[in-house]
């Protein structure tokens, strides 16, 4: 069976779109999406639309709940709270209810067995959807946080980073971020799981996409951060 698994598209419709089309060529068995759909892009009806069209698995991400509710004080850093929450607003005023209610609805976690081998999924951590956890955390952090003794696999999103690391025989994989990477490299990134009966594989995998025709819209839009965002997309780091 082959999964493909991505995260964080943050309203990047090119760059979803460009990640579809990889997937399609490596005739994937199945999607999942890990959530952060449509908030910090410039096209976040376009991007929950084509993510419903998929007509797959789809878990909430922080961002996901910020855009139903609101984002509280305390969960970004105080110089920020005003310019995101108007930019929460933005994506907010460009969706419809039923969008809204969709996103409010998703669930938190996802799991499946492919081939005898058990897969986890889900945002940030399988009990938070904010808490930030790096690759360069220990073991001991990945297995008290991330970490259950009945899957195999277990993979999230949330901090646009994308490694694969072996802890006592389980995988943790980072998928990074399809619309809003920050590692520096300036590409759209996935998890491809790979699985039969005799072996599975996990892989990183990084896609081009029009970085600058996403720059062209958010300087088309009254986006309220449009600068800052830019400045993301050209570097690929925050």
């Amino acid at each position: 069976m082959k999964i493909g698994f991505i995260s964080d598209i943050h309203g990047n419709a090119v760059a979803l779109k460009a990640v579809l089309n990889d997937l399609r060529q490596k005739q994937v068995d199945k999607i999942v999406v890990l959530g952060d759909i449509c908030f910090r892009g410039p096209q976040p009806k376009e991007s929950i639309d084509i993510v419903r069209s998929l007509h797959t698995d789809v878990i909430k991400g922080n961002a996901d709940a910020w855009v139903v509710r609101g984002i509280n004080t305390g969960e970004v850093p105080d110089q920020a709270f005003e310019i995101m929450t108007k930019e929460r607003d933005w994506a907010y005023s460009l969706l419809d209810q039923d969008d809204i209610h969709y996103l409010n609805h998703l669930p938190h976690h996802f799991s499946m067995t492919a081939d005898d081998i058990k897969i986890a999924a889900f945002h940030a951590t399988p009990d938070d959807l904010f808490e930030m956890i790096q690759p360069h955390e220990s073991e001991q952090v990945f297995r008290e946080k991330m970490m259950d003794d009945k899957s195999d696999i277990h993979l999230y999103g949330h901090i646009h980073k994308a490694f694969i690391r072996y802890i006592e025989g389980q995988s943790i994989v980072n998928l990074g971020s399809v619309g809003l990477p920050f590692d520096g490299i300036q590409k759209a990134s996935y998890a491809l799981l790979e699985t039969n009966a005799d072996q599975c594989q996990t892989s990183i995998v990084k896609v081009d996409y029009d970085v600058d025709k996403v720059i062209g819209q958010f300087n088309e839009s009254n986006y309220p951060n449009k600068d800052f965002m830019i400045n993301v997309l050209k570097n690929a780091k925050i």
